[in-house]
């Protein structure tokens, strides 16, 4: 027998999940670890990482029948930056999507002419997420790091040369970094000169179909595996999630709600538009994902969770509590209207400067409109985001949901009644850990079956008939309060 594993480093957690080779679920892990925040910095521990995906690997095949053949597979967070020197050592904390430290550096490239061909040649939307931006940052504040670097890498990367001890990137981690051309499949030459560093300074692009055996006896070991056991470099969590969610034919979208946010459909081509900047990653060669991705998800919630109910670490009690507490509001939130950019925006409007808005405060309000109000935010920022996809592809019916949000029926309900899409959820297991491990599966020669559908959700008409009012308010915030909040911005950085 076969079995497939798919390991998604996230940026909350890592999660493994044991596939058979029919695709049926056999059993998983899951490991937490901190984000290490100020103002604009947001970071986190490599080596605690690379330690939780092996923990996690370990603890997955510990509950397997030995002697079945492995084939282990990654997904990961896109647009993490680790600065390692020459004996991989890391120079710097891992700087994750959110950190927005070269905002400023961001915005002058994105208001130019240099900055929209950069996007055309890259799929990769321009904005302080980017290690492109990343990198220009640490030349112009820690020069000293900068000239001691050997390779700036992704977590994925640290986790892969920690493996085999070679320094490989997938295509599908490459599309995401910005200085990535996603037409020819290799480093972009005006983005490399922009970041100020060579190819010498970055891993080898590789397909996502990359192949490696695992041949450190002593990593086997502790990983309690065969020495032989054949790898897969595998894609992006975002990229993955389409196909763990069976999101690749057209007229349907997946929707994926973790810390962040995005909204994906698969594409034959690259999906371009300056300055909206709807990103195009690969999945494989022939395959992009394209779409938006917010900033803002269920980090919003957790904020909600601590700052309103004092919660500091939610568990899944906590949050089953709190959509009871905002389920008798009614919708709209009797004029309250949230804009949701507590760590600064991406699609549509690719922002790092903006900050989150409570507009229609009453002194009629309680907490749980405010709550409500929070929640609602985060769906109009997603149906944002899918009112622009849609308009750059085919029309869409079906929206396939992935993430933690799903194992609330609430905001299930709320997506589609503020969307007017029909919801499908396909499976409960993680999308973009399963994905990687389907990757592996068709790369092995082996056939999955399609589940059934686990909940289909239908739009209420007359709610979204009161959701298209709240959500023409929410739009209107962001263009009339851009200056202020970049005024605001600067008074605190």
């Amino acid at each position: 027998m076969h079995t497939f594993i798919g390991i998604d480093i996230g940026t909350g957690s890592v999660k493994a999940i044991a596939l058979n080779e029919s695709g049926a679920f056999i059993t998983k892990s899951q490991k937490e670890y901190p984000t290490y925040h100020s103002i604009d910095s947001h970071v986190q521990d490599p080596g605690v990482i690379c330690s939780a995906v092996f923990d996690c690997l370990n603890e997955v095949v510990n509950k397997l029948n030995g002697g079945d053949a492995l084939t282990i597979t990654f997904s990961a967070a896109m647009h993490s930056l680790l600065a390692v020197d020459v004996k991989g050592d890391p120079l710097t904390p891992l700087i994750i999507w959110s950190d927005t430290r070269s905002a400023d550096l961001a915005e002058t490239l994105k208001n130019s002419a240099e900055g929209e061909a950069l996007y055309y040649a890259t799929g990769t939307p321009i904005h302080a997420m980017t290690p492109l931006c990343k990198i220009r940052w640490l030349k112009e504040n820690n020069a000293g790091i900068f000239k001691e670097t050997h390779k700036f890498i992704s977590i994925k990367e640290y986790v892969w040369w920690k493996l085999f001890g070679v320094y490989e990137i997938d295509h599908s981690i490459a599309s995401a970094t910005g200085l990535f051309s996603i037409e020819h499949l290799s480093w972009q030459n005006e983005a490399l000169n922009w970041a100020g560093i060579s190819v010498k300074q970055l891993s080898t692009p590789v397909p996502t179909i990359r192949e490696r055996q695992l041949t450190n006896s002593k990593i086997a070991g502790l990983l309690n595996i065969p020495p032989s056991t054949k790898f897969i470099i595998g894609a992006s969590d975002g990229c993955l999630a389409n196909l763990g969610s069976f999101a690749m034919q057209p007229g349907t979208a997946a929707i994926t709600i973790g810390s962040s946010g995005a909204v994906r459909v698969a594409s034959n081509a690259p999906i371009l538009h300056f300055p909206a900047m709807p990103f195009s990653y690969r999945l494989k060669e022939e395959i992009f994902i394209c779409g938006g991705a917010i900033n803002n998800g269920g980090i919003v919630i957790q904020w909600l969770l601590k700052t309103f109910l004092d919660i500091e670490k939610p568990d899944a009690a906590d949050y089953i509590s709190l959509f009871k507490l905002i389920e008798p509001i009614k919708p709209g939130c009797e004029g309250l209207v949230f804009l949701p950019y507590l760590t600064g925006e991406r699609a549509p409007v690719w922002d790092a400067k903006t900050c989150g808005t409570f507009f229609g405060l009453s002194i009629h309000h309680t907490k749980a409109h405010i709550l409500r109000a929070g929640v609602e935010g985060v769906c109009f920022a997603i149906n944002e985001t899918l009112q622009m996809v849609e308009q750059k592809t085919n029309a869409i019916e079906y929206l396939h949901v992935s993430g933690g949000f799903t194992h609330a029926p609430l905001w299930l309900q709320l997506i589609a009644n503020v969307t007017g899409k029909k919801i499908k959820l396909m499976q409960t297991e993680d999308a973009s850990a399963v994905g990687a491990a389907y990757l592996a599966m068709q790369t092995s020669g082996y056939k999955y079956n399609i589940p059934d559908v686990t909940m289909t959700i239908e739009p209420e008409d007359d709610k979204y008939t009161i959701y298209q009012k709240s959500f023409s308010i929410y739009k209107s915030l962001y263009p009339s309060l851009k200056d202020v909040m970049h005024q605001f911005y600067q008074l605190n950085h």
